[in-house]
């Protein structure tokens, strides 16, 4: 009985990171359980905390933008691109990462600023502000033009652009204009009237995602936060052979819930030792400002404008007669530039683990984070096992900095051409490219040096903490 992290991969965007080692963590711990468990396989998803979840299509509504270096000047399509969000659904958003180039189809989920380059920018509040306050929010162009002070008609195009040559310059810090003199003419009203705006709420989370007990007992609770009205509850898919129910503090069986509501995991106690997950939907649109990481490397987007969208969020539990019972939920945490492993113990006995030579306990009753540091653009891939046959995957890449700012911290001039750099190889669209918005020079050398790559171990330090209360999205 043990738990471990499996190998870390790297990516990286430059030359130098292609040198950067695999972290691996050691992670072993050992645990007495009675009875034997039924294994539980990893869920294998890239970890998210819930909510709208989509691919990216094109770049649709756009005009040119010129990004300007102390290696030239480079010309860039500039405006909103569309996802298609899974269950139905389509967001208009902006990107946040001028020179990472965005990958055609990438896959994408609604996360916390906390877990982007947005977390760490003090001026994210302002780059709300101009959504809340531009197109596609504000579809008056004559209005917008009148009140940004814009000389002549202000089209889609133009409006589009300079809302997002305005975001950049909040978000990356760099030089860039609007080619189309209206367009930059409203980007320099956005930028000047700029305020700071509070992060939106995310559409739909569960806290805690993860949850631990005994049979007999109600395990929980799990409470919802959302916007929706309303969310519909799906009980684990194994329900009518298990006999595990979910319901409400009562014990009355739930099929939805509001905004506060909280659900709790009924097990049969004569259940065998496992664990089950529920999952929670609705219908809603996205808050404006919520930010969506990529699951590969492709730029973070903000959120511009929602249709009636699916959101959806998963909940798990687990049991067992005796002896120590995890939960274990991860987030990406960019203040500390890493993902933030949560083991919670609601068994009987103490969960004891060693890790690079320590050794840790987590009493009965007891929460505490692991913090595992990684690299800027490090794919994850983490694999913990616990008692009885238990385990649980968490998956990712680290996105916490914009490529304009990792360039400044290492004191070297981000590339720029005079010709975007393609992100993908062997598609055709009427979109224009993908990686117009965002290309580095260093591309074409990564991609063939990274055929040949050989990563080398290295070790990661981990940080133990006493988990605080979970703030509220």
């Amino acid at each position: 009985m043990f738990a471990a992290f499996s190998a870390l991969s790297v990516r990286g965007r430059g030359a130098a990171r292609l040198a950067a080692a695999t972290l691996v963590s050691g992670l072993v711990a050992a645990s007495a359980m009675a009875g034997a468990g039924t294994a539980t396989a990893a869920d294998g998803r890239t970890q998210s905390q819930g909510g709208a979840a989509a691919t990216i299509g094109g770049l649709k509504t756009y005009g040119a933008a010129v990004v300007h270096a102390d290696s030239g000047d480079q010309e860039i399509s500039a405006g909103l691109f569309e996802m298609s969000v899974d269950g139905g659904g389509t967001l208009q958003t902006y990107c946040v990462d001028i020179h990472n180039p965005t990958q055609r189809d990438a896959r994408y989920h609604e996360t916390p600023w906390s877990g982007t380059s947005l977390g760490a920018n003090k001026d994210a509040g302002k780059i709300r502000w101009i959504l809340q306050h531009s197109y596609p929010q504000v579809n008056d162009l004559a209005a917008l033009a009148a009140e940004a002070g814009v000389k002549g008609a202000l089209t889609e195009q133009d409006a589009a652009s300079g809302t997002q040559v305005a975001i950049w310059r909040y978000s990356d810090g760099v030089k860039v204009d609007a080619l189309d003199p209206q367009a930059e003419q409203l980007a320099d009203y956005l930028e000047k009237n700029a305020r700071g705006a509070a992060e939106p709420r995310a559409s739909l989370t569960l806290d805690p995602p993860a949850v631990s007990g005994h049979p007999g007992e109600r395990i929980g609770p799990v409470t919802v936060h959302t916007d929706a009205d309303s969310v519909t509850v799906t009980p684990p898919a194994d329900a009518s052979t298990s006999g595990v129910r979910i319901v409400d503090k009562d014990g009355k069986a739930v099929t939805s819930a509001a905004d506060g509501g909280q659900v709790f995991f009924e097990v049969p106690e004569d259940a065998a030792n496992g664990q089950a997950e529920l999952t929670v939907q609705a219908s809603t649109t996205v808050p404006v400002g919520r930010a969506f990481a990529a699951e590969s490397r492709s730029q973070t987007q903000i959120l511009a404008g929602s249709s009636e969208s699916t959101v959806s969020a998963t909940a798990s539990a687990t049991w067992a007669k005796s002896g120590a019972i995890p939960a274990l939920s991860a987030t990406e945490n960019c203040a500390e530039n890493g993902v933030d492993i949560t083991a919670a113990n609601e068994g009987d006995e103490p969960f004891t683990f060693e890790l690079l030579g320590a050794e840790y306990t987590i009493a009965a009753g007891e929460s505490r984070t692991v913090t595992v540091p990684l690299q800027e653009d490090q794919a994850y891939d983490f694999t913990i096992r616990g008692p009885g046959g238990f385990e649980k995957r968490f998956a990712g890449v680290l996105d916490c900095k914009t490529q304009a700012a990792e360039a400044d911290e290492a004191g070297t001039v981000t590339q720029t051409l005079s010709e975007p750099t393609p992100a993908t190889v062997g598609t055709t669209s009427d979109d224009t490219n993908l990686a117009a918005t965002g290309g580095s020079g260093m591309t074409p050398l990564i991609a063939g040096i990274a055929i040949g790559l050989v990563l080398i171990g290295g070790t990661a330090l981990v940080v133990l903490r006493k988990k605080e209360a979970p703030a509220r999205d």
